[in-house]
C-alpha cells in the first residue's frame, strides 16, 4: 500500500496507513483499533478508506454502528465479501489457520459474513481476474485473482463493481487499479 499511498499523494490526497498482524491479533481488537483510527480521522477532516483483502472485511466491521462522521467512500480491493472458497480450501489442506489467525479463519465462515453489515456509505469494489482458471484451486474456472473469485467480492447490486485483469496480492500497484481508485475518490470528493 506504500506505493499506492505515494500515487494518491501525487493526485492531491493526504494518506495514512493502518497496519495489523492477523496471526497475533484478535479480529475484534483489530477492528476496534481501526474504528478508533477512523474516528480520529473524522475529527480532523472528511476522509475515505481504501482497503485490501481482509482490510475490507475489517473496515465493514469497524463501521458497524459508529457515532462519528462516516467516510465519504470505501474502496475495497480484492476483498472477499462472502465466504472465501480459497480460505475454506486452504483450511483443509494447509496450515492456513496458523498463518492467518482468527481474522483469516473467519473468511471461510458463511455465518460470519451473514452477520457482517454492508458499508453504510457509498463503496467501490475492485476485483481481479488474473488468477487460476484450472484445478486444483476451488474456483472451477470462475474468474478470480488467485485468492478471491470475482463473485466473492460482490456485496449487492447497487455497488460500484470494477473488474480488472490483475492478481490479488499486489493489485494496488497496478496502474489500472490506481486509476480506478483515483476516479472513485474524485467522484466522492465535492468540488
Amino acid at each position: 500500500m506504500v506505493r499506492l499511498a505515494r500515487h494518491l499523494r501525487k493526485h492531491g490526497f493526504a494518506t495514512e496507513q493502518f497496519g495489523y498482524v492477523t496471526f497475533t491479533q484478535d479480529y475484534k481488537r483489530i477492528a476496534r483499533r481501526l474504528r478508533s483510527r477512523m474516528e480520529d480521522l473524522a475529527c480532523r477532516a472528511p476522509y475515505a478508506v481504501v482497503c485490501h483483502s481482509l482490510g475490507g472485511v475489517l473496515t465493514r466491521e469497524a463501521l458497524r454502528s459508529v457515532e462519528f462522521p462516516l467516510p465519504r467512500h470505501v474502496i475495497m480491493l480484492g476483498t472477499p465479501n462472502t465466504r472465501s472458497r480459497m480460505a475454506e480450501w486452504a483450511m483443509r489442506y494447509t496450515p492456513w489457520g496458523l498463518f492467518v489467525g482468527q481474522a483469516g479463519r473467519k473468511l471461510a465462515d458463511p455465518l460470519f459474513f451473514a452477520s457482517l453489515p454492508l458499508p453504510p456509505v457509498p463503496y467501490t469494489v475492485i476485483a481481479g481476474t488474473k488468477g487460476f482458471r484450472l484445478a486444483p484451486v476451488p474456483f472451477h474456472g470462475e474468474a478470480n485473482d488467485t485468492l478471491v473469485s470475482v463473485s466473492e467480492t460482490r456485496l449487492d447490486v447497487g455497488e460500484s463493481h470494477v473488474v480488472l485483469p490483475v492478481g490479488h496480492t499486489f493489485m494496488m500497484n497496478k496502474p489500472s487499479v490506481r486509476e480506478a481508485i483515483v476516479e472513485a475518490l474524485k467522484s466522492a470528493t465535492p468540488e
